[in-house]
This record gives structure tokens, sequence and C-alpha cells, in this order.
């Protein structure tokens, strides 16, 4: 490629970053007028219309780039997806009934690679990290739901067909009729064309009764002919009632944080009332998608990590960040976002020194799982941090970066880092009357300005009754610190009453002084630093990571596990089929599964080559042939899956070489410097190791090679 060329492609890549950055801005534009202005319908249309020019203009840009440098994702999904469920990596769920969208069961090579990379995931962070880790139920009361928000979130408007009682999303259905409509109309204006697509663009803004009459307008039925039911407001958790009265209402958990902020008590005693600390769990999350798409990354039920990490919200500061400070990432801040388009590569404690992630912690946990990414053999090209904009983060949060992998699907996100503040706590607390706070030792003890309080227990009882604990309680947890009792104590001085979290509190009910005491230790209530790994999602991408066509041969196609995660570790061959052969095999495979290390046997009558392929396919990374050689010297080939070079050792080292590669204690290129390096033609059928010229023998057992010069 010529200089010129290479200014052009820079030049290009340049254009299509900013446009991108434009398409974020644009998009956060329309989220906030569709929140705060969902009556406007010009302006939302306005606004769509110059996302949608904005996007093609991107479009255009992406196809010239490859025009001009002639290359494309050569991902092929085809025989991808061809291989997966052939190799029943992921199958549809109940498929000879039909198959339910949005479910999927994993095969034996997935569910061992989930499996492995579990494991590694609860080595790397709860067994390193010292976490505290948890099984809790998946069945979560309404009540619990409720307080964290889920029973009011994840809605989307649905109608019913009146006869079958089929649900469809209402926004769906009045697009489709729209494209229909217009589709059916060729004649119409451009003005009037535009009106209906105007329609069309804000079908996720529309009220019930809006939406209910659009329906109505372009002719919407349901499948029994019949028009549909009234919208109404579905929720994307799964409702079920709990005892069998069906009087208490339950959901399978959208998410497992919560079984661990409501058991903070337990888990702060449990740790001795230490702070900082973490909590993890790894389980099922179950959300009712409507348009369950993208095989693995939406679906119905799925697996989730979640970690919980409880730290002072005045000490954000990580006790182990020194380890990973100097870990680069590839970032890309809200800021870059909506101006460059670019990512930036820095450390991570680069990245907290100048502000761009808020605190240590956060950043900490960012590089963790950076490192976890790269250990099971995610392509670290193919990550990075993604910073939420303003529009997209929660009133409560501080700082949210998600780790987005990119996969044929783009880039998905698959890992949520989010400092949340003390919401979850606070919420549940509040709820619950049940105080979620830790406490700190100081040093040395400090002065406090405090109010102290006296009560009429008489005139809080006639008031309050059963509840006159709880508001005293509430009053003197405030009274700890006069910054927050002065506002109370001033409207009780004023007005002669005040509301504090919903009680009404009057000037008869208590008398206060302002003091100032020692004090020892403070209370808080500690913030929470969430990273939350959608494991479905990380597991599709380290398939797709994981897959490539050998360029001599693209029908032979590979998974490229890392052996730490591989499903299988090694496969064992016979070259020949006679009882010999056989018990060597056994006895090879019996070896690595006596050392954890599950094996593939494989005996068929294919030929060699046809067997390597197949491991080959499932991602298996090392093959031990036995082979004539055997019989006579104890010794065996072994084969490395992606440079399928071989190796010819002793059958008694096998198990311990594997072994030591698998657990990161040695290499491969460790392995050919210890052992002979054999040169073997896999497409003729045969084993025929060779180390320099070698001639061909036959045999009645067989084919095999012996060096030409005799030693």
């Amino acid at each position: 490629m010529t200089a010129a060329n290479e200014i052009d492609l820079t030049s290009l890549q340049d254009q299509i970053d900013a446009l991108a950055a434009q398409i974020t801005k644009q998009g956060a534009k329309v989220r906030d007028i569709k929140k705060n202005s969902s009556s406007d319908a010009d302006a939302i249309a306005d606004a769509v219309d110059v996302l949608q020019k904005l996007k093609i203009e991107h479009k255009e840009l992406v196809e010239t780039m490859e025009k001009v440098s002639g290359s494309k994702d050569e991902f092929n999904r085809q025989v991808f997806d061809e291989l997966i469920l052939r190799k029943m990596f992921v199958i549809p769920s109940f498929e000879i009934h039909g198959g339910v969208k949005g479910l999927f069961d994993l095969g034996p090579p997935a569910c061992a690679l989930k499996a492995a990379m579990i494991d590694v995931w609860r080595k790397h962070f709860i067994l390193n990290e010292s976490m505290l880790e948890m099984e809790c139920t998946c069945l979560t009361p309404e009540p619990v739901l409720k307080t964290s928000g889920h029973v009011d979130r994840f809605t989307d408007l649905m109608v019913k067909d009146v006869e079958s009682g089929e649900c469809f999303r209402a926004d769906k259905l009045l697009e489709d009729a729209i494209d229909a409509f217009l589709e059916n109309n060729p004649t119409l204006t451009s003005e009037e064309r535009e009106e209906h697509l105007r329609i069309q663009r804000q079908a996720d803004a529309f009220s019930p009764g809006e939406i209910d009459d659009l329906l109505i307008k372009y002719n919407c039925k349901g499948p029994s002919g019949q028009p549909y039911s009234p919208s109404f407001p579905f929720n994307l958790m799964f409702k079920t009632s709990i005892g069998p009265e069906g009087t208490s209402v339950g959901y399978l958990r959208p998410e497992t944080a919560q079984g661990l902020f409501v058991n903070f008590k337990r888990l702060l005693d449990f740790n001795a009332q230490k702070m900082p600390f973490a909590a993890a769990q790894i389980g099922l999350g179950f959300r009712n998608e409507i348009a369950p798409r993208g095989g693995l990354l939406r679906v119905r039920e799925f697996c989730m990590g979640e970690i919980e990490h409880f730290v002072n919200p005045l000490d954000k500061s990580h006790p182990r960040f020194s380890t990973i400070q100097d870990k680069e990432l590839v970032l890309f801040g809200r800021e870059d976002q909506l101006g460059s388009g670019k990512t930036k590569a820095v450390s991570a404690g680069d990245a907290v020194k100048t502000g761009l992630i808020n605190n240590e912690t956060l950043a900490y946990f960012m590089a963790r799982t950076q490192l976890f990414m790269e250990r099971i053999g995610m392509d670290p090209n193919r990550l990075r941090f993604r910073q939420h904009l303003e529009t997209e983060m929660a009133h409560y949060a501080c700082d949210c970066w998600d780790l987005e992998i990119k996969s044929s699907y783009g880039w998905v996100e698959c890992v949520g880092h989010a400092d949340r503040a003390c919401y979850d706590l606070d919420v549940h607390a509040k709820a619950t009357k049940t105080p979620m706070v830790a406490t700190q030792k100081l040093d040395e003890p400090v002065e406090k300005e405090i109010a102290k309080l006296k009560f009429d227990r008489k005139a809080l009882g006639q008031s309050f009754k059963g509840d006159q604990r709880v508001v005293s309680g509430l009053l003197e947890s405030l009274a700890e610190d006069w910054s927050t009792f002065e506002p109370i104590a001033t409207a009780l001085e004023t007005n002669g009453s005040t509301v504090v979290d919903g009680y009404e509190i009057t000037k008869n009910m208590v008398t206060w002084t302002k003091t100032v005491k020692k004090v020892h230790e403070i209370k808080f209530t500690p913030s929470v630093i969430e990273p939350s790994f959608g494991m479905g999602r990380i597991l599709y991408s380290l398939l797709e990571h994981s897959f490539y066509q050998r360029d001599a041969d693209e029908q032979r196609c590979v998974m490229k596990f890392n052996p730490h995660v591989a499903p299988q570790k090694c496969a064992v061959l016979p070259i020949s089929s006679n009882p010999e052969t056989n018990a060597v095999v056994d006895e090879i495979a019996a070896s690595l599964m006596d050392s954890d290390l599950s094996t593939r046997v494989d005996k068929s009558t294919a030929s060699l080559g046809r067997r390597y392929a197949r491991s080959d396919e499932v991602g298996v990374p090392f093959a031990v042939t036995v082979d004539f050689e055997t019989l006579a010297d104890g010794t065996v080939t072994l084969r490395e899956r992606d440079s399928t070079v071989q190796i010819r050792l002793p059958k008694t080292d096998v198990t311990r070489l594997i072994f030591d590669i698998v657990h990161s204690r040695s290499s491969w290129e460790d392995a050919k410097k210890k052992f002979p390096v054999v040169t073997v033609n896999e497409d003729d059928g045969n084993n025929n190791p060779k180390v320099g010229a070698t001639t061909i023998v036959k045999t009645s057992r067989g084919s095999f090679s012996r060096p030409t010069e005799q030693i």
C-alpha cells in the first residue's frame, strides 16, 4: 500500500470515528427528548431524522473504507453457526417440539467450556480477592423487587389477540403496520408519506391510549382477525405465586445482586465488621424478553456473575491498586464518544489520576476484568471499556463503564462496572427499617457537634403506637450529626412540626440540646461498586473469538480455545485398531483423567487427519497419537492444535507435560525445546513422524517411517 493510500485510509478512519461520535451525541439527544418532551412529536421526528441521516452516512463511509483498503470482516457466520449446531455447542431448547425463542441448551462442549470459564472466574475473583460467596434463591418476594425498583421498571406496552390470548409488543406492531401501509400505497405524496414515517419513528413514545388509537387507525388485527385488546404495560420479570394460596406474589430474579444487598448485615458480621469487603454470587437470572435475538446475546434465562464491593463512600481507594496500576486499558470515555469518536489506551493509574475513572476501586475491578478476559483466551484487540453517557446513568450512580467485546454483532456489552453509591443499601434500609451501616474506628478521637434528644414517650406513643421506637430511632440517628438534625430543629421551631421519612413530628414530642461529644468511630452507609458479568454473552463472544478456518482448507474449522478453559484438554488416537495399540491408548487416557485432564479417545476407523480435524472442531488443544514406534520404544507423538506441530516424547511424560501447560507452569515452546519436533503429513491418513530424511516402511501391520540413514 502506498503512502498516499495510507493517508487516505487514516483520513477515512478519522471521518468514520467523528461520525460515530455524532451518532452517539444525537442518540443521547433523542433519548433526552423522548424522556422530557414525549408530547412534542415534531421535535422527536426531527431529532430521529438527523440520527438516521448520520447512520446512513456512517454506513456509506465504512463501505468506502472496505473498498479502498480491500479488507472486510472475514468472519463466516454461516459456517460458524453450522459448526456450533453440528458439534452441539449450543442448540435450541425443546427443538423437537418446535423450540421457544430466547431459550437455548448448552451441549457437552459448551457445558464444559462454561464450567471451566466459571472456575477461572471463581479463582480469579472470589479466591484471589478473599470474597464472600453466597448462593441466594432465584425466587424473590415482590416487596424486595418493589423496593429495588424492578417492579416498576422494564415495562413495554403489550396487546393481546382477543381470541388466542397471544401477546405482542404494541410499538413493533405499529411499526410493521406502517411499513405495510406505505408498501400498499405507493401513490402517496411525499408529505403524506413523511407524516406516516413520523408516527412510526416515535412508536415507542406513545401513551397506551394514543397507541391504541393508532393501531385502530392502521387497521392492526390479530391472528384471529379481530382488533387487538387495549394495550397494557408488560414487565420483563417472570411473575409467579409463592405457596398454594396464591396470595404471595413472587418473581424469578432479574439479577443476582438483591440477595447480596439484603444480606449485607449478616455478611458484615461474618467478616468481623471489617471494611471494605466484597461479596459475590454466580447463578441464573431471568428476563421475559419480548423479542429475543442474537443467539446467546439476548435470552430469557441467563447465567450472571455479580460482585458487590462495599466501601466507605469517603474512601474508595483499593489496597491492591498498585498491583494493576500499570495495566493498560482501552477506554472510550464519554468525552471521546461525543467528540473524536476514538478510544484511548491508558493505564489504570493514569486514568484515575486524570479523573477519567472516578476512583481506584472501580479502576481496579476494570483492570482485573481485563486480565480475566485475557486469561480465558479472549482477543485483547477486541476489548474496550465504554463509559456511560450522562443520559444513560442512573441518578444515584457516580461512574459506570461497560466492558464491550467486539463480535460479528458489533460491540456488545458483556460486563458492567458501576459505582452505585449508597442507593441499594439505602432503599432496603428505609423499606425494612433495618440499619445498613458499617463502622470505622478512628486513630484519634475527634469532637463532633450533635443533638442530645429527650423524647415525650407518651406523645410518641399516642401518635405512632407500635412505630414509636422506629421514629425515635430515626431521630436519634439523625441527631448523631448536628448538620443533619439542624433542618429538623429549625422546622420544629418555625412551624411547630415537620415530616421525617413519612412521619409527622411535632414540637411537643422531642426537645433537643446542641452539644459536642468525642467520637471514637464513625458510622456510614457503604457505597457499592458492582462488576456484573453476563456469562452467556462472554461464552458466545469466546466462541466467536476462538473460531477460525485453516488457510490451506476453509472446510477445516478450528476452535482455538486456551488450554486452561478448553472443554477437553487432549485427544488420544491409535494409528491402528489392534489390541496392543488400544491398550496403550487406554493407559494414556486413564493417566490423563487421573490428573483431572478431560480426555477425548477416538478409536474410529476414520483417517488420522480426519480424527485430528474432529478434535480441532471442538477445540482440543493437544492430540497424542499411539503408533507402531510406541509399541517398540514407548514413545508417542504429541500434536499442538493451532500450529499442527508435533513432538515425540516418552508416553510416561505426556500427562505431566499437558498438566503443566494447562496450568500455565510451562508452554508449548518449552516442550519443543525439550523434545524433538517431527514432521507429519496429516493428509495421508497415517501418522508418519519424520526427523530429517525418512523412509516409509510397509509391513503387515501397516505403514511407518524410519530415518533414511541408519543410526
